[in-house]
């Protein structure tokens, strides 16, 4: 297993070690002491698997306090353009987001620890992603960041986005009190 630090602090990201022959392949997509030894080491209470079609955008979505989440994203079929925004007002790479393609190809995991605002964007025809939750969802709790808020200024490389309307009605970070 591979692994990559980005920049803004406490993201990782995952290559695991695939093993492949004729039959197919194989890997493990987690393994709590594997992930703990990298700094993983929160208990997942929540799996939930999403199905979206080509230029679709979702998020930017999180929770606050005390139901913020952690989110390990893989894709199984297809590919994004997964994004986490830094939401921590203490951090010095506030506002700033990092982003990566996951696909089935490449098997990478994102893991996205509390403190970020977590989207993504279809760039396949149809994609099926998984992402394991450190919290249960808690509908009062969910904020929801414009997806194309000027002052984060995220690059989707989509130009018509399929939006649903819960996502058209977020608030700018600037507009949002944030408590990380």
């Amino acid at each position: 297993m591979d692994i990559y630090k980005p920049k803004i602090k406490d993201l990782i990201v995952i290559s695991p070690d695939v093993f492949k022959d004729d039959r197919g392949y194989f890997f493990e997509c987690f393994s709590k002491s594997k992930y703990s030894v990298i700094g993983i080491d929160l208990s997942f209470v929540q799996d939930n698997e999403s199905y979206s079609r080509k230029n679709v955008i979702r998020g930017l979505h999180f929770q606050c306090n005390p139901y913020a989440q952690g989110k390990l994203i893989r894709v199984i079929k297809g590919s994004i353009l997964d994004i986490a925004v830094d939401i921590r007002k203490a951090s010095p790479t506030f506002g700033n987001y990092f982003s990566i393609e996951l696909n089935d190809i490449n098997k990478k995991q994102l893991w996205i620890p509390p403190g970020f605002a977590h989207g993504y964007a279809v760039l396949s025809n149809e994609v099926i992603l998984t992402y394991k939750c450190t919290a249960y969802y808690n509908p009062s709790s969910e904020i929801t960041i414009i997806w194309n808020d000027p002052d984060i200024g995220i690059e989707w490389g989509i130009n018509n986005p399929i939006i649903s309307e819960k996502d058209k009605k977020g608030k700018r970070l600037k507009d949002i009190k944030i408590v990380f």
